[in-house]
């Protein structure tokens, strides 16, 4: 496929994803966290009907780097642990896959916090 073609299908899937957060975000009275935790659900329930292999396939990372991306590699991380170590992986492997993204947003926001002054809202 095309790069302009890989990256147009990355931005479309992606930029769509995101207006459906915002859409969220602006329409409803749900707090951005239960947006968030939804977009994980939505993600793992997709991943385990088989449908977001689909998704990953046409836009790449334009699907994987959403928050329904991450719940997408903890249900595949699962998936290839259950394979690998049976029952046991149902609760250990979706960690390794999903371990860098996790360490990131901590570093991240850790020196977001030292570098930034909080306010309080009004």
């Amino acid at each position: 496929m095309d790069y302009f073609v890989q990256y147009l299908c990355a931005f479309v899937v992606g930029g769509l994803i995101c207006v459906i957060a915002q859409v969220l975000i602006d329409k409803t009275k749900m707090t951005s966290a239960r947006i968030l935790v939804l977009f994980v659900v939505c993600g793992v329930f997709l991943t385990a009907v088989g449908l977001y292999d689909y998704l990953v396939e046409f836009a790449d990372y334009g699907a994987r780097i959403p928050l329904t991306g991450f719940g997408y590699s903890l249900c595949k991380g699962v998936f290839n642990s259950i394979d690998e170590y049976g029952f046991r992986g149902i609760f250990t492997g979706g960690l390794p896959d999903v371990a860098t993204g996790v360490v990131m947003a901590v570093v991240f926001g850790l020196i977001a916090s030292i570098v930034s002054k909080p306010k309080s809202k009004k």
